[in-house]
């Protein structure tokens, strides 16, 4: 089967020089392998080359086009008859059923419905009929859903290339990736079929949003929010402050959960190597137990929840490399209530909203683009109603952006963060935010962090014959953070597996293949309890009898699933359990013993582990998985000052406009502070809360 392909940036520079010998369905045989350079960005002020960019792309379709016109005239080939395929998607394999005729794509049914419902499960009939009129595989992704899409494309390629007999490639997208930001969506006002008016629009509903509607709720502020979901998205569970009064009755009992301020600031400073906005911090660490206190009082009052605080630093008796801090408040349903499953926060919030009466919710409403008049003030928005998917223009004197991170854009992932697209493997739980928000505040001026973080946990795996990678769906495996012996695919081991998931998850970056092995025993089960972890991955109570998030009973079943699909491999010996993870077997067999030496001296002479977390694999049987990054959510944003205003390149607020959470950058850089537990979920509420008590005073 001869193999056809198209690269977006080769295409273009043969193509200007002469016109190729094409293939049917948007495919270009690979006569030609050069790659013209993709047109030049930078991370911190990604305007600059913008218009340079979309003169290229629009050459780039134009030729694409002309292309794809030419190919079909030149009349590609096909078996008439129906083809099907399958690929693997974020949650399940998606299908595709194509049927030809003679010349040309007549029909195509894709099924997503394996997938994520509100998100890949959805965009079926979308891709399907993009499929059909180009007539093409190579289609463009749907932005939040582009896992499931890029699925749908292999799939759609295999199908075409069993009808031609030609092996079919997607294209590369590298060109489009360097244009993540494009240009700003351009809606006339014809196109506008409803118009609303409010004081404050907060745009989004989720850890950020909510906050700010309670806040607007206090404050007796008219208020319209809007989410492009069709419900809204509950606070995290885990929620970072210093000094509420939760945290300082711990502290009555046990002195040593205190908390220095300066050197809780400084030690955040610190994981950001001083990419960071100092005041910032400082904000959170001055505001963030009254924010505790208010929204644990409004979950409290409800009758149907209690807060506890999450009292652990881990095992005292051992100086940590790492110094954890007990900053974690969780919400707990009462006991009559723990069964509702209607019963959520945002149900709880959304009563709180309704009971003051000057809040209203709108969903299924996307943010199109901001709003601005001549001075540059932001005047509000124009969204979209997915209901029916009419334009409404929304006028507010404030706006304030809750509208999350990146995380499912693919392009600015892999034009802003290609590390982490190398550590992660896809799996449905996480962020579902497009960075729409963040690109509607650039083209209104906004400037973005200068360096791009995420936040990532050592909790997906694969299966024993992949590896890490953003094109790579797999498991949750919320097992992955404890401080097992971990080897990579030489079967060595190579760090101290105790500390902040990051500098794990950096130090794989930095092995074979970017991807690891969890090694654990039949003995796992005390030793998750003797390891006295903190934050969320604490599988046991906390030492004030505090609940952990997920226990290790509950934890076991979710691996003995892992186990039956093929993900995590048991063994009798050490030698079987090499052969299932395809590693070697006589240097991992070498790597355990060592490992067991130094478990029996009860010193890490290799890399410094403390003595508690280093536990032997000397119990049959034995268990391993590929490990990788869990991708939650992205953590760089737009900057803004101490009132939570965006700020432009000068560092002037834009009138009008502020953002919180993960949209807004300032304060991560290069790592999550992990071992301040809840910190980006308390940062995020703390600086809604102080947004609108700030606008409130004006």
């Amino acid at each position: 089967m001869t193999k056809q392909t198209i690269s977006r940036r080769g295409f273009v520079k043969g193509f200007a020089a002469s016109f190729m010998s094409l293939a049917g369905l948007g495919i270009l045989n690979a006569c030609s392998n050069s790659d013209a350079p993709a047109p030049a960005t930078t991370a911190a002020d990604p305007t600059t080359a913008a218009a340079t960019e979309a003169a290229a792309e629009a050459a780039t379709q134009a030729a694409i086009e002309a292309a794809n016109t030419a190919a079909k005239a030149a009349g590609m080939t096909f078996t008439p008859g129906t083809y099907e395929a399958t690929a693997k998607g974020i949650a399940s394999d998606v299908k595709v059923t194509m049927t030809f005729d003679e010349t040309s794509i007549k029909d195509v049914k894709v099924d997503t419905s394996g997938e994520t419902p509100t998100i890949g499960g959805k965009i079926a009939d979308d891709v399907a009929k993009s499929i059909l009129d180009g007539q093409t595989a190579d289609i463009d992704a749907i932005a939040g859903a582009t896992v499931t899409t890029d699925a749908v494309k292999k799939a759609a390629a295999d199908c075409i290339s069993q009808a031609s007999g030609q092996e079919v490639a997607l294209s590369d997208d590298a060109a489009t990736d360097a244009d993540w930001l494009g240009t700003k969506p351009e809606i006339s006002d014809s196109d506008i079929t409803e118009e609303l008016s409010t004081k404050l629009l907060i745009v989004g509903l989720g850890t950020g949003g909510w906050p700010a509607a309670l806040a607007a709720a206090d404050a007796g502020i008219e208020t319209l929010v809007i989410e492009k979901k069709e419900t809204p998205t509950n606070v995290r569970e885990d929620i970072g402050g210093i000094g509420s009064k939760w945290q300082l009755e711990s502290i009555k009992t046990m002195p040593n959960l205190a908390i220095d301020k300066m050197e809780a600031m400084e030690d955040i400073v610190r994981y950001g190597t001083g990419y960071v906005d100092y005041n910032l911090i400082k904000l959170w660490a001055n505001e963030s137990g009254e924010l505790v206190n208010w929204i644990g009082g409004i979950l409290e009052d409800s009758g149907k929840y209690y807060m506890q605080h999450e009292a652990g630093v881990g095992d005292t008796r051992y100086q940590e490399r790492d110094k954890a801090y007990a900053t974690g408040h969780s919400p707990h349903k009462k006991d009559e209530f723990k069964d509702d499953k209607s019963l959520t926060t945002s149900a709880v919030f959304t009563d709180y909203c309704n009971a003051k009466g000057n809040v209203t919710f709108k969903f299924s409403t996307a943010l199109v683009e901001l709003l601005q008049d001549e001075s540059g003030k932001v005047t509000g928005v124009i969204a979209q109603d997915q209901t029916d998917d009419h334009y409404v223009k929304i006028l507010a004197d404030n706006v304030l952006m809750a509208t999350g991170g990146y995380a499912t854009n693919t392009s600015m992932m892999n034009a802003l963060q290609p590390m982490t697209q190398e550590m992660k493997v896809q799996c449905t739980k996480g962020s579902t935010c497009d960075g729409s928000g963040i690109k509607a505040m650039l083209w209104a001026g906004g400037q973005m962090d200068p360096i791009h973080e995420s936040m990532m946990f050592n909790r997906c795996c694969m299966k024993p014959d992949e590896t890490a990678g953003y094109k790579t769906s797999g498991e949750w495996f919320w097992f992955g953070e404890q401080p097992f012996l971990k080897v990579n695919l030489k079967g060595e081991r190579f760090c101290n597996e105790s500390g902040p998931y990051e500098f794990m998850l950096h130090s794989m970056e930095m092995q074979p293949h970017h991807t690891y092995c969890d090694i654990f025993d039949a003995n796992n089960k005390q030793y998750t309890e003797q390891f006295q972890e903190v934050g969320c991955c604490r599988l046991w109570p906390f030492d004030n009898g505090a609940l952990m998030n997920r226990d290790y009973d509950g934890v076991w079943k979710s691996n003995e699933e892992l186990i039956e699909k093929g993900y995590i491999v048991k063994a009798d010996t050490l030698e079987d359990l090499a052969k299932g993870l395809n590693i070697p077997v006589d240097t991992f067999v070498a790597t355990v013993e060592r490992y067991n030496e130094l478990c029996a001296k009860g010193e890490d002479e290799d890399y410094g582990k403390a003595p508690h977390r280093m536990t032997p694999v000397d119990t049959a049987p034995f268990y391993g998985v590929r490990t990788a990054a869990w991708h939650l959510t992205t953590l760089d944003g737009i900057r803004i000052n101490t009132n939570m205003q965006v700020i432009d390149k000068n560092g002037d607020p834009i009138e009008g406009l502020y953002a919180t959470g993960d949209c807004s950058g300032g304060f991560f850089a290069n790592n999550y502070p992990n071992l301040f537990t809840g910190l980006a979920c308390g940062r995020t509420m703390t600086f809604a809360r102080h947004a609108v008590n700030y606008i409130a005073s004006l």
